[in-house]
């Protein structure tokens, strides 16, 4: 294993990017799944975050010999039973744009009251050594889903995730706020400790 350097397991460039620069204090040379020529994606059929940003890690672990980052994240509404969680990306069919998920959505409350309509954004990220440990950490963003989207930034759940802390939805926060306060900001930050400590202990050797 090469132990100064960690894989970022993702093909989109601009999370390897945030990442790199959350990671960038670190003693390790951050890379991404094209910077290794890696183009096949794992098949995410865990039943929770957790075990799908753990098969993502184990299977990049394991085929490349480094150290691996991988996440997963979704949307949980109480009312719809955690639903959609991992489902969150595929929610209501194959093909569907981010507006019309929302449509779907927001269709499967109606007529569910304000107080019934809890929920959060959660992230899971697992880093995987290649001689089989893992860790994970987790990251939550407590809310409600409104009735209608509101804003134009961000992407995804964003229009309808009410943050009540900032009394504004999830696309109408400037991205520096998101970045600090979303489940995947959090997620990260957990685990940017967790992998400073297992570093500065010797125990990525």
């Amino acid at each position: 294993m090469n132990s100064a350097k960690l894989l970022v397991a993702t093909h989109n460039p601009g999370k390897a990017r945030e990442y790199a620069r959350l990671l960038a204090d670190l003693p390790l040379a951050v890379t991404w799944l094209a910077d290794v020529n890696i183009a096949d994606a794992v098949e995410e059929t865990g039943a929770t975050f957790t075990e799908n940003a753990l098969l993502k890690a184990r299977h990049y672990a394991e085929l490349t010999g480094l150290l691996t980052w991988a996440d997963d994240s979704g949307l949980e509404v109480d009312a719809l039973g955690g639903e959609p969680g991992v489902f969150s990306a595929r929610y209501g069919g194959p093909g569907l744009s981010d507006q019309q998920r929302c449509a779907v959505l927001l269709t499967a409350l109606n007529g569910t009251p304000e107080p019934q309509r809890t929920a959060r954004f959660r992230c899971v990220v697992a880093l995987a050594h290649p001689d089989g440990r893992t860790w994970t950490t987790t990251g939550a963003v407590e809310g409600c889903i409104l009735t209608a989207p509101r804003g134009a930034n961000g992407f995804g759940y964003d229009p309808v995730f009410f943050v009540p802390a900032y009394a504004a939805s999830m696309a109408e926060l400037p991205a520096a706020v998101k970045n600090q306060i979303s489940h995947r900001a959090i997620a990260a930050a957990h685990a940017r400790r967790l992998l400073a400590d297992l570093l500065a202990g010797g125990l990525m050797e």
